[in-house]
């Protein structure tokens, strides 16, 4: 972990990665993919639900596949999916203890959209402690894991890649920072899609709680 002493840039996941999983957040935004769907093809929720599903796995998110297949308005769906209750949400004193600790550059790479990731920090009380948030937008539509949105990442932000680390929930999304030079941290969870790949040699560390995590390395920088 020594070698995380000279990390320069932290590139964060938002979703079930700056909070917990736990909180399903993200079940709610996941509905309301399956009521779009269902809405714009005119199809059952069931059969939106299976589109949905086949769109994520073939296009790495289902907007992107909707986009590819369906010509939709990319921002009409990002608002209608990210409309949800964050309410039950709590400030993560601890989370934002640590986070406030690290000087370096410090980034929320999502699939996402930028508005999402803001209602979302803002509820944990996180939100001023970013540089950038680089969402699907920035991408062009682009979804991680295809290498082109860490790139556009890179060179909007002028990062050094040696010098970076990204953590993740979804461990495929981890294979393209670490041949770019990055560090990689995956966070645990029992999500089968999620921890596919999860075993691979491209991820440099496997972690519980972010919070303790990045407790450590701030340990570490001040020996």
């Amino acid at each position: 972990m020594k070698e995380l002493v000279n990390i320069k840039y932290w590139l964060f996941d938002l979703d079930n990665t700056l909070y917990s999983g736990d909180t399903k957040v993200f079940d709610q935004v996941d509905k309301k993919m399956s009521r779009y769907i269902s809405n714009k093809l005119n199809v059952s929720i069931e059969e939106a639900k299976k589109i949905q599903k086949n769109y994520f796995h073939e296009y790495n998110t289902t907007l992107n596949g909707m986009i590819k297949n369906h010509k939709i308005d990319a921002q009409e769906f990002l608002d209608f999916v990210h409309d949800v209750d964050l309410n039950f949400l709590k400030n993560d004193k601890a989370l934002e203890k640590e986070l406030g600790k690290i000087t370096d550059k410090k980034i929320i790479f999502t699939n996402g959209s930028r508005a999402h990731a803001e209602n979302v920090t803002k509820r944990i009380g996180i939100n001023k402690l970013f540089d950038g948030i680089f969402d699907i937008v920035d991408s062009d539509f682009v979804p991680k894991p295809a290498i082109e949105s860490y790139k556009r990442l890179i060179d909007k932000y002028k990062i050094e890649p040696q010098y970076c680390i990204l953590v993740e929930d979804i461990a495929r999304n981890l294979k393209p920072a670490h041949e770019l030079g990055m560090k990689t941290v995956w966070i645990k969870n029992k999500e089968p899609w999620a921890a596919e790949f999860s075993n691979e040699s491209f991820i440099n560390y496997r972690v519980e709680n972010l919070t303790n995590f990045l407790k450590e390395i701030n340990e570490l920088r001040k020996n």
